[in-house]
């Protein structure tokens, strides 16, 4: 089965609480491990930028989960690609806390020092994501 990875960003709504966070990272770390998905999820208390890795069937399978979680809404598909490898596989779903988003490596990768990853290409997103991991451990 091939591999792949699916990078979507989306705008948080009324519903979602910062209570909701530990949650939605409680659920999707027990749901990815038993799906085989990995991936990195970046939160700054306005938007979401989420990588998930894995086959096809369960990444398709856990976006669209997330499509119909009403904490959120405009999830736009920032990347879709096949991988050869995955990039977070030692986390069934790392968190980036609002603290590692710096105003330079926003700068870095988008056009403001404001984290708004609506404006990052797929790339832009992906690179982002990885100059991120590097800064953590692993979880």
């Amino acid at each position: 089965m091939s591999l792949v990875r699916l990078i979507y960003v989306s705008k948080i709504t009324n519903q979602f609480a910062m209570s909701s966070l530990e949650d939605i990272l409680q659920v999707a770390r027990k749901n990815n491990e038993k799906n085989n998905i990995t991936g990195m999820l970046c939160f700054n208390r306005n938007f979401f930028l989420q990588s998930i890795e894995g086959t096809r069937d369960s990444v398709n399978a856990t976006y669209n989960k997330i499509l119909n979680d009403e904490r959120h809404h405009n999830a736009i598909i920032l990347e879709y690609s096949e991988i050869s490898a995955r990039d977070f596989a030692d986390w069934s779903m790392g968190y980036v806390p609002s603290s590692s988003l710096t105003a330079p490596l926003n700068l870095q990768f988008s056009g403001t020092t404001e984290f708004d990853p609506y404006s990052l290409s797929g790339q832009s997103a992906y690179q982002f994501l990885l100059k991120l991991k590097g800064t953590l451990p692993n979880i």
